[in-house]
């Protein structure tokens, strides 16, 4: 079982080496855990820091935001041949002590593993109340429109067998995308499943959703709308036209 973590990292100097430290620690019982750090264009020294440290990164020229990214990270997967494909974030807030679990429901039969925090609320941190209700509405959209309740559709904690990382490395949204991915996958066919897992405080930088007052609303709103258009036009895998 070949397992490849894929960590975005945009302006994450002061965290990646850490970051990829804890993951080199992570272990299975049966197979072999690797890494790709995808810098995205980074404007500080992630890109030094990653050369200065060996680690295995991709250099993107330009910021191509955190799709582009992470879809980068899953051709990657696609291209060497992994069997699971694990996103996992370049800022500490994940948990590699939670890997075996997700790669477990992969082997299970899933399709992809969501690690979620409010399946059984686990973490000490919380995130914003703002936050909290606009994660509660897009489950409450994504289950309308799925029919299935996600608890943490924001959740970039995800584990992916090899027809997703295929069908990622050929389609994956370029903002926001993990809502909106979700839906899709769920409309053709494939089996999703979430587990509880703990997540951390960001220990340094700030979130996207962070940087102005009108961000989560834009956000919200922009994701509402994804998961809507998602749902509408996405047809099972193998189903016919009429």
């Amino acid at each position: 079982m070949k397992v490849l973590m894929i960590i975005p990292a945009y302006n994450e100097e002061k965290s990646i080496v850490n970051t990829v430290k804890m993951l080199k620690k992570a272990s299975l019982k049966n197979g072999t855990i690797d890494y790709v750090v995808v810098n995205d264009g980074s404007r500080d020294n992630t890109k030094k820091v990653c050369i200065e440290n060996d680690i295995n990164f991709i250099d993107l020229p330009n910021n191509l935001g955190i799709g582009g990214a992470v879809q980068t990270g899953y051709k990657y997967a696609l291209y060497n041949d992994y069997d699971i494909a694990i996103q996992f974030d370049g800022d500490g807030q994940h948990d590699a002590n939670y890997i075996p679990n997700l790669v477990e429901e992969i082997e299970k039969g899933n399709d992809i593993v969501i690690g979620s925090r409010f399946v059984k609320e686990l973490s000490e941190f919380k995130s914003t109340f703002i936050r909290r209700v606009g994660i509660k509405w897009l489950s409450l959209l994504i289950k309308i429109c799925t029919r299935k309740w996600i608890y943490d559709p924001t959740s970039g904690f995800r584990a992916c067998n090899r027809k997703i990382i295929k069908e990622f490395a050929t389609d994956y949204p370029i903002d926001y995308p993990e809502p909106d991915t979700i839906v899709t996958i769920i409309k053709k066919g494939y089996k999703v499943n979430e587990i509880p897992v703990k997540m951390n405080e960001r220990t340094d930088g700030v979130s996207s959703l962070n940087t102005n007052i009108f961000k989560p609303i834009y956000y919200m709103i922009k994701v509402s709308f994804a998961i809507i258009i998602s749902a509408l036009s996405t047809k099972k895998v193998g189903a016919k036209d009429e």
